[in-house]
């Protein structure tokens, strides 16, 4: 479904992907982990247009979407939830989550799913009227989430869904996106939280200084001995 080949990308002058290839089979959660500052983000950017990269190809369902504007990606399914929410706050949570079908692409069917979603998250049919700044970090990132949904994704990429989450929370959150695979969606998940994200992973990936470290399925990186040590704390 996602195959990225070769990237190299960063911002401006400063490189932060260095050759990074990775694939995404339809309907597995593909999961990344690595330190702060190993790329993680910035390859999440640039498989959503927003980063250009500089070298290197990316394949969606067969076509190089590599540079391609943003709202194009988003056309064809390829949908971010971005870390640390990045909600509008003033604006009510209903209308939030219906942001999400905003794109021509998303807006068929969109009454129904806009039911399938609240089906999803219970707590944010009880905060439709509310203003999404009032919730609490787990509601927001609900919120985040329902609003990726919203847009029809074939592929959902969530960057850091555990952010700042209280540890039952967390848990919770990684129920629902094992969920969101279930159902049928593709999931790419950066995650530092890497025992919860590999626990659910069909495959993952370990960035370090921009580069693919080591790669494995989800239960191999949890028995490797260096991802026990480094990221596990064990």
């Amino acid at each position: 479904m996602l195959k990225v080949s070769d990237l190299s990308a960063g911002y401006g002058r400063t490189a932060i992907l260095d050759g990074v290839s990775i694939e995404v089979e339809e309907g597995d959660v593909v999961t990344i982990i690595g330190a702060n500052g190993a790329g993680k983000t910035t390859l999440l950017r640039a498989i959503s247009g927003l980063v250009k990269p500089n070298a290197g190809s990316i394949t969606f369902n067969g076509e190089n979407i590599a540079g391609m504007d943003p709202a194009d990606i988003v056309g064809r399914g390829l949908i971010m939830v971005p870390e640390a929410r990045q909600l509008f706050p003033v604006m009510t949570v209903r209308d939030n989550v219906l942001m999400g079908c905003y794109h021509p692409a998303a807006r068929e069917g969109s009454e129904r799913r806009f039911e399938e979603v609240l089906d999803i998250f219970p707590r944010v049919r009880e905060r439709l009227g509310q203003l999404a700044g009032s919730l609490s970090g787990g509601e927001q990132q609900m919120v985040a989430i329902a609003r990726g949904l919203m847009a029809c994704p074939k592929l959902l990429m969530l960057d850091e869904p555990s952010l700042g989450l209280a540890p039952l929370i967390v848990q919770q959150m990684f129920g629902i996106v094992d969920r969101i695979c279930a159902m049928g969606t593709t999931v790419l998940l950066v995650e530092q939280k890497a025992f919860h994200a590999l626990k659910i992973a069909k495959r993952a990936y370990v960035l370090e200084n921009g580069r693919v470290a080591m790669s494995n399925t989800g239960a191999g990186l949890l028995a490797d001995p260096h991802i026990k040590t480094v990221y596990l704390g064990i």
